[in-house]
C-alpha cells in the first residue's frame, strides 16, 4: 500500500498553485462547441495580473469556442499534483492584447503573436480554482469561488 505524502493545508496549496501558475509553461484547455462537442488542447500561458493569458489561431475550434461560450477549464499539473480553474474567457484581438502581457507571453514562448492577423490572445479569469495533490486533498480542495479566494 502506498503512504500519502500529509495533506498540505489551504495557505500552502494557494501558495504551490500561485507558483505552480507563475511557473508553469503549459495547460490543457477545453471549450465546447455551440453543438456541445468538445475541445481540448494544450496551450502555453503566462499568468498576468490573475489571469491566465495564451495565444492561437483565430480560426481554431478553441478560440471560436470561447468566442461563442466564454467559458472554459483549464487544467495544470500533472494528475497527482492538480491547479484546475473554472474560467470565464474572452478572445482578444491580436493587437488589442496590453503590451505588457503580450511581452510576457512573447518572452516565454520565443516568439511574438502581438499584431499577427491570423492570431488572437485568450484571457481566462479564473472563478473558480481546485487544488488537491492526492486523496487527502481533495474534500477541501476549492480555493477560490466567484472569483474571490477563501484562503
Amino acid at each position: 500500500m502506498r503512504t500519502l505524502p500529509p495533506a498540505r493545508d489551504a495557505g500552502q496549496r494557494k501558495r504551490d498553485a500561485l507558483r505552480r501558475l507563475e511557473s508553469d509553461e503549459d495547460a490543457w484547455v477545453s471549450s465546447a462547441s455551440a453543438d456541445g462537442a468538445p475541445t481540448l488542447v494544450p496551450l502555453s500561458f503566462v499568468w498576468h495580473r490573475e489571469r491566465l493569458v495564451m495565444a492561437t489561431k483565430g480560426r481554431n475550434p478553441t478560440a471560436r469556442n470561447l468566442a461563442a461560450n466564454g467559458e472554459s477549464w483549464v487544467a495544470l499539473g500533472t494528475t497527482r499534483d492538480v491547479v484546475l480553474a473554472h474560467c470565464t474567457a474572452e478572445v482578444v484581438a491580436s493587437d488589442a492584447l496590453p503590451r505588457d502581457a503580450s511581452d510576457m507571453l512573447a518572452t516565454k514562448l520565443g516568439w511574438d503573436p502581438w499584431g499577427r492577423e491570423r492570431w488572437v490572445y485568450l484571457r481566462f479569469t479564473p472563478q473558480r480554482l481546485l487544488v488537491w495533490r492526492e486523496e487527502n486533498e481533495l474534500a477541501d480542495r476549492e480555493l477560490m469561488r466567484d472569483g474571490g479566494w477563501l484562503v
